[in-house]
């Protein structure tokens, strides 16, 4: 029997043959791996155990033989509860004739510290009879610490980029406050300077008509100054009338005194009359829904100017559908062409200030604005597009 203390203890010379070749050549197989390897009976009891094993468990060999290794080694769970060996998946395993592997536990060293580990359980069979078990182990200490500072790593990354999601949040919300309040002041601005001419100019220009005919009645008789009274009244009305479009395109009274639906009403019009396409107009407005009024009101209407402008410059269309849905919780517009289309890339690019504008300001409002290809089919086959925008309007009216 040899007695070398660097080769694997057995508890039985069983496996030894002539000379001790067997034994030896066992013992040199389980020393050249670095993972700890032992055996175990029916009743748990240790019958064999590499060198590597027993370093790890902190005990010389011999001490661990004979010994039940539950009891030993895997006692106690990693934060100091009794570990019942019922519960033991080595034992349950190979006594139902399985085999396991576990990489969520501990085994305890001698001195009463425990380290993670991987373990796996393979049945030794004898005869197609199961004789017990053989433990292969490895200490992962620095592989849960890698994972523990991965899961940390990833833990404070998630809390930054939290951070960060909160501050971008934070300053999409300021400047689209700041868009609004810009829009909100623009608006104020027109509606001061087109009240201003209306006010000013338009009175003066009046009175100047009124003077201008004054003068034509009494040079009748002087054919060269009543032409060119002719010619002043004429080129006043033309002023007159100049004004007056140019009082509308800065803020449309008709919105302010008959409301949002009148004053979408008009604009379709004045674009049918503008651009000559054939429009397809529908206006469905349910009797207990209110129009958006006051801000809102506003964004609508220059959302819908612009949808309409674009159809005009950029669409190249020959047919245009305009509808118009007002329910007690929504406003819902749409304008749909049977054009060129628009790219996905156009849209999207950053120097899309139309369409950004229109998105901004109904997302301001609870809103959001959509771009597709038109269910139109024209025989060109040209995609088209269809601009969608829905509004929230929550079943009364906004205060101003």
């Amino acid at each position: 029997m040899h007695n070398d203390p660097h080769l694997p203890v057995f508890a039985s010379d069983a496996l030894a043959a002539p000379g001790g070749l067997l034994r030896d050549k066992l013992a040199l197989l389980l020393d050249s791996t670095g993972e700890g390897i032992y055996g175990i009976d029916l009743d748990g009891l240790c019958t064999f155990i590499n060198r590597a094993g027993a370093d790890m468990l902190g005990y010389a060999p011999a001490e661990v033989l004979g010994r039940n290794m539950h009891d030993l080694v895997h006692h106690s769970h990693e934060h100091g509860g009794h570990y019942p060996e019922a519960d033991c998946p080595i034992l349950k395993a190979f006594r139902k004739g399985e085999s396991c592997r576990v990489d969520q536990e501990v085994f305890w060293r001698a001195d009463g510290s425990f380290f993670p580990t991987e373990y796996s359980s393979y049945q030794i069979i004898d005869g197609g009879q199961v004789r017990g078990a053989v433990i292969t182990f490895s200490d992962i200490s620095k592989r849960r610490q890698a994972e523990e500072q991965l899961q940390r790593a990833k833990a404070e990354l998630e809390v930054r980029v939290a951070e960060r999601t909160r501050e971008l949040s934070a300053a999409l919300r300021q400047v689209r406050q700041l868009s609004a309040h810009a829009h909100s002041v623009r608006e104020d601005e027109r509606t001061r300077i087109a009240r201003e001419i209306h006010d000013e100019l338009g009175s003066l220009l009046v009175a100047l008509k009124l003077d201008v005919n004054w003068m034509a009645k009494r040079v009748i008789d002087l054919e060269p100054v009543a032409r060119k009274c002719d010619a002043m009244s004429r080129l006043i009305e033309t002023a007159v009338d100049n004004v007056g479009r140019i009082i509308t395109d800065l803020r449309p009274s008709i919105l302010d005194h008959q409301g949002l639906i009148a004053a979408l009403e008009w604009q379709v019009q004045e674009f049918s009359e503008a651009t000559e396409l054939p429009c397809e107009v529908e206006f469905d407005i349910a009797p207990e829904a209110f129009p958006p009024d006051g801000a809102k009101a506003t964004a609508a209407f220059r959302i819908f100017q612009e949808m309409l402008s674009n159809v005009a410059r950029h669409a190249n269309a020959t047919r245009v559908r305009i509808a118009v849905h007002l329910s007690p919780s929504e406003l819902r517009m749409e304008v749909e062409d049977d054009g060129v289309g628009a790219p996905r890339a156009a849209l999207e690019a950053a120097t899309s200030y139309g369409v950004m504008g229109m998105r901004e300001r109904a997302l301001h409002f609870g809103g959001a604005l959509s771009i597709a290809g038109a269910r139109l089919a024209p025989e060109s086959g040209r995609p088209g597009t269809l601009v969608c925008l829905r509004l929230p309007s929550h079943g009364g009216r906004e205060a101003a």
